[in-house]
């Protein structure tokens, strides 16, 4: 039986060990916390991934490490490289294959799509330690002492998805109440489901094609205005009302929570049309984007 590690206990995280799981692979999901789904394939370890030794015996005989890990937002530039360094030199030494879960920051501002060709040129705290950690990474590959890609994903929706949509949008409107988007909301922008990014994951690990560069996850393009009514109807919701915070509303909220400050480094993203292709995934695995309205209906069922 294939055993893989997964490293991270959130949505994406759990959606690639129920397909691993599902499809007959053994995983052992490690995280603080040691939560998980539940099967009769999955092992849930509770451990602390900066535990290189521990982590590296846990990858023995593994033949994919999935990093997964998500640190608190606003800790990302201190957090990060330590733990991330972890789970690469886990990979390595126990000779496993190493698939990172990305997202979009280390590209920073960018005139038209992203492509996975488009420069890592992000200026920001968050972005820089993603395209570091992913260059790292990325020697350690051409330097043959692991086997390395990465599956960068955008602005999350679905069970169990955080992000702004998530957060702000989703609850407000199945209450009726003024949905407030730190967003423009009517500019196109690139999402990525749950499910989608798992099968990307999953699709990236098992293929000799994948390794040694990165992958955009299946991209949902639509403007928040957009997901905002298909929610609404998959919710038996009213029509959403919605409103854009204001750059002195978030800063106040700041001072409360680092959270709200932290949006500002991405501002190129939220306040401008931010769309990404996906055109490789899709013709390299036959992988596309799931219907928001299917997404949706499956959020509510699992509320």
């Amino acid at each position: 039986m294939v055993t893989h590690v997964i490293v991270g206990r959130g949505a994406t995280a759990s959606a690639t060990a129920a397909l691993l799981a599902e499809s007959g692979d053994r995983v052992r999901m490690v995280s603080r916390s040691g939560a998980g789904p539940e099967h009769p394939n999955i092992e849930r370890i509770a451990l602390d991934a900066l535990d290189t030794a521990a982590l590296t015996a846990i990858a023995e005989h593994a033949e994919t490490v999935f990093n997964m890990a998500m640190p608190a937002y606003h800790t990302w530039p201190d957090a990060i490289p330590p733990l991330f360094g972890s789970i690469l030199a886990a990979a390595e030494q126990s000779g496993a294959n190493y698939v990172m879960l990305g997202n979009l920051y280390g590209y920073g501002p960018a005139d038209g799509p992203l492509t996975e060709q488009s420069p890592l040129a992000a200026t920001g705290p968050k972005g820089l330690v993603r395209a570091r950690m992913w260059r790292e990474a990325e020697e350690a590959h051409r330097a043959g002492r692991v086997r390395v890609t990465e599956v960068r994903a955008s602005q999350f929706v679905g069970p169990g998805a955080i992000s702004v949509f998530t957060m702000f949008a989703q609850p407000n409107i199945r209450s009726g109440r003024l949905v407030l988007m730190p967003q423009a909301l009517d500019l196109p922008h690139a999402y990525t489901a749950i499910g989608d990014a798992a099968a990307a994951a999953v699709a990236v690990a098992r293929d000799e094609r994948a390794w040694g560069r990165a992958w955009h996850a299946p991209v949902i393009t639509a403007t928040v205005r957009d997901l905002a009514v298909r929610f609404a109807a998959a919710a038996g919701a009213p029509e959403p009302q919605l409103a854009v915070m204001s750059d002195r509303e978030l800063t106040l909220l700041g001072y409360a929570d680092p959270f709200w400050i932290e949006l500002f480094e991405t501002y190129h993203m939220s306040h401008a049309t931010f769309t990404v292709d996906d055109a490789a995934i899709r013709d390299t695995f036959g992988l596309k984007a799931s219907d928001p309205d299917e997404v949706f209906a499956e959020v509510v069922r699992g509320s």
